[in-house]
């Protein structure tokens, strides 16, 4: 077993897990976390959440990204200027698109989460552009 720093299992799901916990998944939810797609600006459903928590895989429920690190970056996507654990993310260039991005993929199932930037605010200046779709979130209990 693979464990983050924050203390959760980073094993790689087999691809018969992936299927398996695909097969509830909307036909939107597929095309963003499966084959790499992107909402619409301004309509996800965590775009204006502001209450105290984690936004977590939600293929997958590893957490990806806290309350603490989001910001509105006026894109029209969820924005977060760090991850929840540097380990839960995997980083793959994207060139798709002809303009060249880093692709953010969760590390446990490989599910398309959005893209990093170079144009965020303080302390890292990243900005980690999310698919709300991708994305539950869970209150700090």
């Amino acid at each position: 077993m693979t464990q983050s720093a924050a203390g959760y299992d980073l094993t790689p799901l087999t691809e018969a897990q992936i299927q398996e916990k695909a097969a509830s998944l909307t036909p939107e939810e597929r095309e963003v976390l499966l084959d790499h797609g992107t909402e619409h600006p301004f309509c996800g459903t965590l775009l204006d959440n502001k209450l105290s928590g984690a936004y977590h895989c939600r293929l997958c429920d590893l957490p990806l990204f806290s309350s603490n690190a989001k910001f509105d970056s006026g894109t029209g996507w969820p924005s977060f200027f760090q991850p929840f654990d540097k380990d839960h993310i995997r980083y793959i260039e994207d060139t798709s698109l002809g303009m060249a991005r880093t692709e953010i993929r969760c590390i446990r199932c490989d599910s398309h989460l959005g893209h990093v930037f170079p144009d965020g605010p303080p302390p890292t200046g990243q900005r980690y552009c999310l698919n709300s779709i991708a994305m539950e979130f869970q209150v700090n209990s």
